[in-house]
């Protein structure tokens, strides 16, 4: 589970960089979600993991917040949220 989480937070953060694009901001309406999924999964994987190999389920919630957190505050600039 700490694999997966950590993948989907590099493609969410990837996916966070095109939405970033002036005219392409809409995007992020899409990245929040995926990365809010991604986010529980990386929760999930912290939970079941024993605390020795907890790192990568760390870095991928870590990451996930990270997407959502800047997606957000760029839905708010582009007046994407009201």
């Amino acid at each position: 589970m700490g694999l997966i989480s950590l993948l989907w937070g590099i493609v969410g953060m990837l996916l966070m960089f095109i939405g970033l694009v002036p005219l392409l901001g809409w995007s992020n309406w899409l990245i929040i979600p995926f990365a809010g999924v991604g986010a529980i999964i990386a929760a999930i994987g912290f939970m079941l993991t024993s605390p020795e190999k907890r790192g990568r389920a760390k870095a991928g919630l870590v990451l996930n917040a990270i997407v959502i957190v800047v997606a957000a505050i760029r839905l708010s600039m582009g007046g994407g949220i009201i």
